[in-house]
This record gives structure tokens, C-alpha cells and sequence, in this order.
């Protein structure tokens, strides 16, 4: 469960791997998105909850990571130009690693993830997208 600002819809996460960012978090998140209004009068603050979305766990992956990886994929890309994205897209992973996932995408394709993951100590999840792409794409409900 995840709860945040309208006004800045992201928070962090604690990730275990670069995988997380191409093949989701491995969880479900439940976003609750409000915007707060402080009265100085009588010094209380109201909280306004505007969306609440749920993103199911496998739709949770980058959304730039994985469009990209599947345009890769539709333009019969083969292990190198995937080797290549993954290192522009500067996953935190080693040759190995990223070798592994490469080999693994070629025989697994991703599902599209809609979250926004920037890389940093814990990840930075962005939900704009999927507060605007709620209830219109398959994964990503609106619940309010």
C-alpha cells in the first residue's frame, strides 16, 4: 500500500533487484492518492482522497523499460540489442546479470508495466501514468 500527495505521486520502494524493473515487484500495490488542505484557524488538516488505484503485481514493472524491451522484441531484436537497452537504460546489474536477463526476455516476453521506476538506492515510483490510465488499460484498476 502506497499513499501520496496528488500534488507529487510518488514515493520509494526498497527493490531487491533490476529484475523488479522489467518483470514487476513481484506484488501488488494499492495507491491511495489524496490531496491536503491545512485550515489555520483551527489548525486541523483535511485530507481529500481522490484515487485510489490498484496495480496489479503484473503490471508493477517500468513502463519505459518494458515498451521499450517489447518494441525490441516486435523489430525481431536478437540477445545484443537487448544487452545494448539494458545497459543505456543503466539497470544496476553486472554483465552476468544482464546477460541472464537477456536470454530470459528472448523466450519470456514482459507484460507492460505502468509504473515510473527511476533508479537510485531504493526505487522511486512514479504514478501520474497510471492515476491517468486508471480503469482504461487491463492490470490497472480504479477503485475510486
Amino acid at each position: 500500500m502506497k499513499v501520496t500527495s496528488v500534488k507529487q505521486p510518488q514515493s520509494s520502494c526498497p527493490y531487491k533487484s533490476a529484475r523488479q524493473k522489467i518483470f514487476g515487484l513481484g506484488y501488488s500495490v494499492l495507491v491511495f492518492v489524496y490531496d491536503k488542505t491545512d485550515d489555520p484557524t483551527s489548525q486541523t488538516g483535511h485530507l481529500d482522497v481522490q484515487h485510489v488505484i490498484l496495480v496489479e503485481k503484473d503490471h508493477t514493472a517500468d513502463f519505459q523499460t518494458t515498451t521499450g524491451i517489447c518494441k525490441i522484441l516486435d523489430n525481431q531484436g536478437n540477445k545484443d540489442d537487448l544487452l545494448a537497452f539494458l545497459q543505456e537504460r543503466m539497470l544496476p546489474v553486472d554483465e552476468i546479470e544482464a546477460s541472464n536477463i537477456a536470454d530470459e526476455l528472448l523466450i519470456t516476453r514482459p507484460k507492460i508495466g505502468y509504473l515510473t521506476i527511476s533508479n537510485a538506492l531504493q526505487w522511486r515510483l512514479q504514478y501520474r501514468r497510471v492515476i491517468k490510465q486508471a480503469g482504461h488499460i487491463p492490470g490497472v484498476l480504479r477503485l475510486k
